[in-house]
């Protein structure tokens, strides 16, 4: 008589984890948010997909890769309570210092639904949160944010006896990759590889392992698709400086 009673308790629990998913649906209309520079003030709208009450709180959080500095955003309402079926403008505030302005900076816009008091004893309350990342462009930066994956230097280099892909961004943007790998096609008659990819700093140069041992030729070229700011993807091809 075991089994059945466990079985009966594990199928309650998934019953009411997927009530409570199905319940809580919170949405954001953007997948990423850009704060361009010289506004003081961008935003973004939140839903309430659920059928009830919900209570949404909102916060910007720095990047985990950053320096741990000093937030100098501020969001409001940081707390409201959304109806069933509707949304909410929350608007983002920047103080007006405090970030770099030859360069974007990059925060986490953290948005969360407050688990309400349940009905019963034995139902399960699940706090669902959409993380999405924040952008601060300040004014003048030279070139333009669509560019900067195209212009993105790539050469092979040699890291502990193996052949490795580095990657350098000069521009003054993040260049956000698709997925979590770019292919490296090595010419006309040879195969095709794969390296790690992830979002690149303005400035910053990444080494990355190549899984094989390519040989490559001067046809060789970096393929990869990079998020743009709307939240679709560019597919970019780029040639080896080397």
């Amino acid at each position: 008589m075991q089994a059945p009673l466990l079985t009966r308790i594990a199928l309650a629990g998934a019953m009411t984890l997927f009530a409570s998913l199905a319940s809580a649906g919170i949405t954001l209309d953007a997948t990423r948010v850009v704060f361009s520079a010289p506004a003081k003030e961008t935003s973004v709208v939140v839903r309430n997909q659920g059928a009830n009450d919900i209570m949404v709180q909102s916060w910007v959080e720095p990047d985990g890769n950053g320096p741990n500095a000093e937030v100098p955003f501020a969001i409001t309402p940081p707390l409201v309570r959304l109806a069933g079926q509707k949304q909410q403008v929350l608007r983002i505030l920047y103080q007006g210092q405090g970030l770099p302005t030859d360069k974007e900076s990059v925060f986490w816009l953290a948005v969360q639904e407050i688990p309400q008091k349940a009905k019963g004893e034995n139902a399960l309350q699940i706090a669902i949160r959409q993380r999405v990342k924040l952008f601060y462009r300040p004014a003048g930066l030279p070139d333009t944010a669509a560019n900067a994956a195209k212009n993105l230097q790539w050469k092979l280099v040699e890291q502990g006896g193996k052949t490795a892909l580095s990657v350098t961004n000069p521009s003054a943007f993040h260049v956000s990759f698709s997925g979590s790998t770019v292919k490296l096609l090595t010419g006309k008659g040879a195969g095709t590889y794969t390296a790690a990819a992830e979002m690149l700093a303005p400035g910053a140069t990444r080494v990355v392992a190549i899984k094989g041992s390519p040989s490559v030729n001067s046809g060789a070229t970096v393929e990869f698709d990079s998020i743009n700011d709307y939240g679709g993807l560019d597919h970019i091809t780029s040639k080896l400086s080397n």
